[in-house]
């Protein structure tokens, strides 16, 4: 579904040195090379002009002639040019003359010497064909003889054109002995009179090239004229065959390379000249049509041939063209006065803004509405027939109006209204005759045609040239090109409903002259009396109309794109009320401008998509030349994200596998273009392969887009109807906006769907995830708050925190409730939200389905009962909603022996594994009923509860079953208030917490309990030594006794390293002040040691406690001194691991820059295994703590330690932060400041100043390192550089010493031996 549009066309007449002599142009040649046409006249003048001139700045304007050199070609009296042709290879003319002169010309030679004879012939000269390749020239003679020869002039071969050619046999005057190549060169095809027939049948002849072998022939036919043309695709063979009796239109014929008819298609009217472009996709001729010749182009889709444009010529002008050899879009028409216009046409797409296709067939515009029904062409809805052959129109779909405007090649104007296209479906298979509109002026040749509101249009038009039919002197003097505005008025009633094509009266009220060439213009959806001109190096006008003034005015340039865009379209953005106008354009290179801003650099096609009702435009569409369809938001156009979303519009090669959501499509056939698109619910995409089949398809995005913009604005049906058709997820109606939201506005969304069935489909597919942060989150973007604020209307109520099955469920249950008719397809569906919750809710189930079984019993109310289904029907439903197992338990549940029974049986149980252990029940109390219901459904709490009711018979039953269920303790204890009762329980209690280690709250429960001894274990076991002396003295324990059992724990305190504890133990319970002392010792508690040595006179301690601070002094300062040297160590490693892996990052970056198909994660992975990469093979040291302790002391502290920091595995990826982690590791603790302080207090008080001073110094230095180690690190792992010269321990170090200077950090140091700073 696309149209032929002219892009521009530039018309220029070339200066014939004797016009006045009659001087004519005959023939024409291309130079692909230099881009120049050569033209040979009456008067054997050959005129070289540049295709370039047709560019040059005003040379299309009024009175502009063509730029060409003339040279002469001398020929013998009564001699004729009747072939011309350049030879690339040659950079010459080839020429053919009547007498049989073969010619070659050099075109940049000026000498006289400039044209050779190459060759002589008999009978005539009478065609030559250049072979594509340039390397062959078939000739054919006047006697019909063909010959193939080289560009050396040597003949391969030759041979007759017809068999039994007589001797005195020649080729009449004016008929013509054509040769056409196929595009390879591997063939071609001669047409000529067919052998031993008197009439005019002629036929066709394939010959292979290297052998001059004839390998097929057509079958014999009255061909028109001497018309043959390959397509250089080489798939037909065109030709023209004339009516089999007088009334019959002529035919273009196409056959085979075997010489069969594949089909052909009837012409109005005599056809002159065929010529196929260099892509085989449109095809030219010239035709005769009495008072006028027409240059007319066809173009072959779905088995169908579409005349798509004419352009009509004054009779005597005898109009001829070629068309570009490197530009398939490029046609070049001449006339015999000289008169050189070049016409550049592009594709655009017949589908428009409000998706109907309006498809140009010859006079004839076919009318599909694609939102309606998606026909593939040449079907249609129905047909406008118009006066003469269509060359462009413009639509206009706004305020519910829809005008088509239609210029023909008559240089008339029409205009059709049509009705409302919900009512189109009534006009299938009409044909509408439309007349032209009523003017008293001409309009020229109209160009470009835009709507600027619904009785105003603006035209590009041209005048004074002869396809304007127009002379020179046209009327009110008019020549050139020009802006004019158009109003239009019916004087016919407009019916609604009724399609209005005549009484249309057209009236141009302004006219601009125009100093550049404009190549396209768009109107202006923001203002109704403004337009986009576009002129031919891409810049942008704005086009005012202005009310009482004569012409309009072309104000401001806007941001325009670097070249011209043929595809222009104005898109409405942002939101309503802020909307404003943006300016797309796509150029001859695929570069999808925006304003100004190139968006993609390969865009073979785009389309935009709005869900709006005010037509603001909110997806861009594009398809680029990898065959990928992108679906664009139009804010991230503006945004900046183009290329962070859609990875600059290719395709990313990825090894590992793919995601489910990429941000592209890939379209299914190559070349496939978007011909347009279904707008709001629809959400549709529109393609149209190179045969011409349609496709449409739904993406995702739009779908998803569609979707949400039906939720805010609460459509719940019409969502609801989008995500079964397109098959999404259900759960995006209730996410998107929040399920608290939705639970809200659950009762809207029942009444809205009002539809059981569906309904139901949604509960069933409701589950606890969010599916639009997780399924879809690559399509739509989580909703803002404001749009979360406006579907909720408040605070949610009665929903479960955090439960959006059960919330959601919950609501819609209350919804079918109060807003549906009772029914038995509403039980059922409610009876679903129960069945789906979660959990399940089957107890709830059960009992509507016991009630709805109770009614069936009482027989009663029988009208009643029709509003509910039967309880069998019911419970099957409920049985292939949920689980048969859970059923049946939920029912037992109940205690309603009778319902799990006929549970299980329709759900197919075995009678014989249910029905007895029902008897049985049945034969129980109720209470112990319910006791042995709840321990199969292992209901505990329940059980106990019961079991408790049923008497003091029962309670060792009660004792078991809390031991074997622990929990229950505490409620046990609240049903059994008797203090004996609780007793039992409680010392059960404390016996499991005790097995279970919890020997604190084990101690606690049998104190409760008043089990002391069981007490005693228990604290004992933890070396809770206080509250084994507590309780002891409860006990009331002889003195012997609880000094043995100070004595036991003091050693046991020892033993697990808590010194200190242990000597407050020896101190105050066993009197003993040595043991007290040297615990002290251990502990490093060197002051409160001093304190109990001078308190109980202790002189002779005094030594003891004096050198063991000197020698914890002396191992401390050994201890920071290697310390040191290992931080120094540690960093060096880090700052060499770190600066190799920073360079081999830097140098995969610039690898990846370099081959843009680099897999992303594989590069991962490479950098990864590089700055793994280490020399380092030293295992660390176990170091101890910046403090002196026991052994055992020591032991427990440093495997603390190693095992914090972890071990560091050289080569490893995560080196780095290993070292980073030791580096930390080894700070000073708080507890180590603290022993460390009190050492040097000790120091000072036995004398030791020196010692003092040099262990304060040590540990000072060893602080500041490793602080300023770790700084560095910390800054330099969050680098891409490290500076050698700042980066450096002693620069941090003196850092760190100015700004922790008085910090709490180095709160442990003496004042008296800190340096003056």
């Amino acid at each position: 579904m696309k149209n032929l549009k002219l892009f521009w066309e530039v018309p220029l007449r070339l200066s014939l040195q004797f016009h006045s002599d009659g001087e004519t142009l005959r023939f024409c040649a291309f130079d692909i090379d230099r881009n120049r046409l050569f033209f040979l006249s009456s008067h054997n003048l050959i005129y070289t002009s540049h295709l370039s001139s047709f560019h040059d700045n005003g040379v299309w304007s009024r009175n502009a002639s063509l730029a060409a050199d003339a040279v002469t070609v001398r020929l013998d009296p009564g001699d004729s040019v009747t072939s011309f042709d350049y030879l690339m290879e040659k950079e010459a003319l080839l020429l053919g003359t009547s007498n049989g002169l073969l010619l070659l010309h050099t075109v940049d030679d000026d000498d006289d010497d400039a044209t050779q004879v190459v060759g002589r012939l008999d009978g005539g000269v009478n065609a030559v064909s250049l072979s594509p390749d340039g390397e062959l020239v078939a000739v054919t003679t006047g006697f019909a003889q063909l010959l193939v020869m080289t560009l050396d002039w040597d003949v391969l071969y030759e041979t007759p054109l017809r068999d039994g050619v007589p001797e005195d046999y020649h080729v009449s005057g004016g008929n013509s002995l054509p040769v056409s190549w196929r595009g390879d060169g591997k063939y071609f095809a001669t047409m000529s009179d067919a052998c031993g027939s008197d009439s005019l049948l002629k036929e066709i002849k394939v010959w292979e090239r290297d052998s001059g072998a004839m390998l097929a022939s057509s079958k014999q036919e009255s061909f028109a004229g001497s018309i043959l043309e390959w397509m250089p695709s080489g798939a037909k063979i065109a030709a023209v065959c004339g009516g089999k009796d007088g009334n019959e239109c002529p035919s273009v014929v196409f056959f085979e390379r075997n010489g069969l008819e594949r089909s052909r298609f009837g012409v109005d009217a005599r056809v002159k000249f065929l010529k196929w472009n260099c892509s085989s996709d449109l095809l030219a001729g010239v035709v005769d049509c009495g008072n006028y010749d027409a240059v007319r182009i066809w173009c072959f889709s779905n088995n169908h041939w579409y005349l798509k444009h004419e352009i009509r010529y004054l009779k005597r002008d005898e109009v001829r063209f070629i068309w570009n050899p490197t530009k398939p879009l490029q046609l070049i028409c001449w006339t015999l006065g000289g008169q050189v216009t070049v016409s550049n046409f592009v594709w655009v797409t017949a589908v428009m803004e409000n998706s109907v296709a309006l498809v140009v067939d010859g006079s004839n515009v076919h009318v599909t509405p694609l939102s309606l029904s998606l026909m593939p062409p040449p079907m249609y809805l129905f047909s406008l027939k118009f006066s003469s052959h269509v060359r462009g129109m413009a639509v206009y779909c706004k305020n519910s109006k829809n005008q088509l405007a239609v210029y023909l090649s008559d240089s008339s104007l029409c205009v059709v209204e049509l009705p409302s296209i919900e009512t189109w479906e009534e006009l299938e298979g009409t044909e509408f005759s439309v007349e032209a509109s009523h003017t008293e002026m001409t309009f020229g040749s109209i160009l470009h045609l835009e709507w600027l509101d619904s009785h105003k249009i603006l035209a590009i038009s041209h005048y004074g040239f002869s396809h304007s039919n127009q002379t020179s002197s046209t009327v009110g003097g008019l020549q050139g090109f020009y802006l004019q505005e158009v109003e239009l008025e019916c004087s016919e009633d407009l019916v609604p409903g009724l399609l209005t094509s005549s009484g249309w009266h057209a009236t141009v009220s302004k006219r601009n002259t125009l100093e550049d060439l404009v190549v396209g213009i768009t109107s202006n959806p923001v203002s109704k009396h403004s337009a986009y001109v576009q002129l031919s190096r891409g810049e942008i006008q704005e086009y005012v109309s202005k009310i009482g003034i004569n012409r309009g005015s072309l104000e401001q340039e806007h941001p325009g794109s670097s070249s011209a865009c043929p595809w222009m379209s104005v898109a409405l953005v942002g939101s309503a009320g802020l909307s404003k106008p943006v300016l797309f354009g796509l150029d001859e290179i695929g570069r999808l401008h925006a304003n100004g801003r190139i968006v993609c650099n390969n865009c073979s096609s785009f389309s935009f998509y709005s869900n709006l009702a005010d037509q603001v435009i909110t997806h861009l569409i594009l398809a680029t030349k990898q065959d990928l369809l992108f679906i664009v938001d139009i804010v991230d156009i503006f945004n900046g994200e183009l290329d962070s979303k859609y990875n600059n519009f290719v395709r990313i090669i990825n090894n590992r596998r793919k995601e489910e959501n990429e941000s592209y499509i890939n379209i299914w056939e190559r070349g496939a273009k978007v011909v347009g698109v279904l707008h709001g619910d629809e959400a549709a995409v529109i393609l149209q392969t190179n045969r011409g089949n349609l496709e449409c398809i739904y993406p995702r995005k739009l779908v998803l887009v569609s979707i949400i913009n039906a939720l805010v604005q609460k459509r719940f049906r019409d969502a609801l109807l989008m995500v079964r058709r397109h098959r999404i997820d259900f759960n995006v109606v209730v996410d998107y906006c929040g399920w608290q939201a939705f639970s809200q506005s659950a009762s809207e969304f029942v009444r809205q769907v009002n539809n059981l069935g569906y309904i139901t489909e949604f509960v069933c597919s409701v589950k606890n995830e969010n599916v639009i942060e997780n399924l879809y989150k690559n399509y739509v973007s989580v909703p803002c708050p404001k749009v979360a604020n406006v579907m909720l209307l408040g605070p949610p109520q009665n929903c479960p925190a955090g439960n959006k099955v059960s919330s959601v469920l919950m609501a819609v249950r209350k919804a079918l409730e109060d807003h549906i008719t009772e029914s038995p397809a509403r039980e059922l569906c409610i009876l679903t939200t129960l069945a789906r919750s979660d959990p399940p809710l089957l107890e709830d189930a059960l009992k509507r389905i016991k009630i709805i079984r109770e009614k069936e019993l009482s027989h009663v109310d029988d009208q009643g009962r029709m509003s509910y289904p039967s309880a069998e029907e019911a419970l099957k439903h409920l049985l292939w909603l949920a689980d048969s197992d859970a059923v049946y338990e939920a029912a037992l549940g109940l205690y309603d022996l009778n319902l799990a029974a006929i549970v299980a049986l329709n759900a197919q149980k075995d009678p014989k594994e249910f029905l007895p252990f029902l008897q049985e029940l049945e034969r129980m109390p109720n209470l112990i009923m319910q006791y042995n219901i709840d321990l199969r459904l292992k209901r505990f709490e329940k059980a106990l509860r019961h079991i408790a009711s049923a008497g003091d018979s029962y309670y060792d039953d009660c004792m078991t079953l809390v031991k074997t269920n622990p929990q229950l303790f505490p409620l046990a204890l609240q049903l059994f208030n008797d203090h004996t009762k609780q007793m039992p329980f409680l010392e059960a209690w404390g016996d499991y917490l005790s097995n279970e280690k919890c020997f604190e709250d084990a101690a606690t429960i049998y104190l409760s309990c008043f089990n002391l001894d069981k007490a005693l274990k228990s604290y004992r076991a933890i070396s809770n030594w206080s509250g084994v002396l507590t309780v002891a003295g409860f006990l009331n324990l002889e003195k012997d006794e609880i000094l043995n059992l100070a004595s036991e724990i003091c050693e046991e305190l020892q033993a697990l390293g808590k010194p200190g504890e242990a000597a407050k133990i020896a101190l105050e319970y066993c009197g003993d002040v040595n043991t007290g002392v040297n615990l002290l010792i251990s502990a490093r508690e060197w002051e409160e040691a001093l304190r109990v040595v001078f308190m109980h006179r202790r002189e002779d301690l005094i030594k003891t406690v004096k050198n063991a601070s000197v020698e914890c002094a002396s191992s401390l300062s050994g201890e920071y001194e290697e310390g040191l040297e290992k931080v120094g160590k540690y960093l060096a490693r880090y700052l060499a691991v770190r600066q190799r892996r920073l360079l081999l990052a830097a140098k995969l970056r610039s690898e990846e820059l370099a081959a843009s198909d680099l897999d992303d994660d594989a590069a991962s992975e490479t950098s990864s295994n590089f700055s793994g990469m280490s020399a380092y093979t030293t295992g660390t040291r176990k170091s101890s703590a910046a403090s002196i302790s026991s052994a055992a002391t020591s032991k427990a502290r440093d495997t603390r330690r190693q095992r914090k920091r972890g071990k560091i595995r050289p080569g490893s990826p995560d080196e780095e932060m290993a070292l980073v982690d030791h580096l930390k590791g080894m700070s000073l603790t708080v507890e180590a400041r603290r022993e460390l302080k009190t050492l040097l207090v000790a120091l000072m008080m036995f004398g030791e100043g020196e010692t003092c001073r040099k262990l304060q110094q040590t540990g000072e230095n060893f602080q500041l390192s490793q602080m300023a180690a770790v700084r560095l690190a910390e800054d330099t792992i969050s680098c891409d550089t490290i500076n050698e010269y700042e980066h450096t321990l002693e620069k941090y170090t003196q850092k760190v010493r100015t700004e922790m200077h008085k910090s709490e950090a180095f709160s442990w140091r003496l004042r008296v031996f800190l340096s003056y700073e």
